[in-house]
């Protein structure tokens, strides 16, 4: 998912997402640990797509206390 992508969704959209990744991320985890999964770029993408959704809520927040 690319920044430009995760700009445009709503809020609540965005924290749906980041659940759906969260639980996406610790399936593909258990599964690389039981038996290899063939890319494990996976996981990587993964990990930054959950960590760049954190970083725009983290900004909508800081926002909305910013023009309180």
């Amino acid at each position: 998912m690319k920044q430009e992508d995760i700009r445009e969704l709503t809020t609540d959209e965005l924290r749906l997402r980041l659940a759906e990744e969260k639980t996406m991320y610790t399936k593909m985890k258990m599964n690389h640990a039981v038996s290899p999964i063939e890319n494990p770029m996976k996981i990587r993408s993964i990990r930054r797509g959950i960590a760049m959704i954190n970083t725009e809520l983290t900004k909508r927040v800081n926002a909305e206390k910013n023009n309180s």
